[in-house]
């Protein structure tokens, strides 16, 4: 059995570890960002039973119309788990505030883990920078991570793109003009919230499910949506 990763004592925000063969199937999906919609429609496709898992990779919240019925959508069902995001983190701060949303609401939100583990998988909002252990990332880190240069952003080299290590990262935040998928990272966001589709993967059968938006929400310009690579694992160090 794989040992899941050591996170950093001084997080502020719980981990979870997943017994995997609890379940038939599992499936990860991309951010979400208030579209309930889109994540009804992908549902719909996936059909998963309660004997299925379907873990989100963060952010459900904010920039889409309805934050607040994603989040009782996915906190409603015990099989429909997620990790937080940084758009989550920032009602957890207070940096940011949603109307609609209850006490219960915010609550629901704080109690989200900042990672999931199961067999050889990790499950985080921004990434993993392969260049130093698990256990000395900081929140901020595992909820933002994209660029390997100080202060990057969207330049590159990116960690996903020149990661070949173990475990799997399953990831959202960067928006990707399509899904990635390697040995070693599996990024998610497509861009729902901004016309692209809501993607899902099937960790089972090692395949991509995605749905349609029924309507573009925000804006975006196309130099802040990555056309994925696999690119040199030597770029950054």
């Amino acid at each position: 059995m794989t040992e899941p990763p050591t996170f950093n004592p001084a997080l502020d925000a719980p981990t979870r570890h997943i017994d995997s063969t609890a379940w038939a199937d599992i499936y990860v999906v991309g951010d979400v960002h208030g579209c309930r919609d889109t994540l009804e429609r992908l549902l719909d496709e996936l059909a998963p039973t309660e004997d299925d898992l379907v873990v989100f990779v963060g952010d459900l919240v904010r920039k889409g119309p309805d934050s607040k019925g994603v989040l009782d959508l996915v906190g409603g069902r015990p099989n429909l788990v997620s990790v937080r995001g940084n758009n989550e983190q920032k009602l957890v701060d207070g940096r940011k505030s949603i109307d609609a949303l209850t006490d219960a609401d915010y609550d629901y939100v704080e109690s989200l883990p900042v990672a999931l583990t199961w067999d050889d998988a990790l499950v985080v909002h921004g990434g993993i920078d392969h260049r130093k252990p698990v256990a000395e990332h900081t929140l901020t880190e595992l909820l933002n991570n994209r660029s390997l240069l100080p202060d990057g952003s969207y330049d590159r080299p990116y960690w996903f793109e020149t990661r070949r290590e173990s475990p799997r990262v399953f990831f959202g935040h960067t928006v990707l003009a399509e899904p990635l998928v390697t040995d070693h990272a599996v990024g998610l966001d497509t861009g729902c919230v901004y016309g692209g589709q809501l993607s899902a993967y099937d960790y089972r059968a090692d395949e991509l499910v995605t749905v349609e938006p029924p309507e573009t929400y925000v804006s975006r310009s196309a130099d802040s949506i990555v056309e994925p690579r696999v690119a040199d694992p030597t770029e950054g160090q």
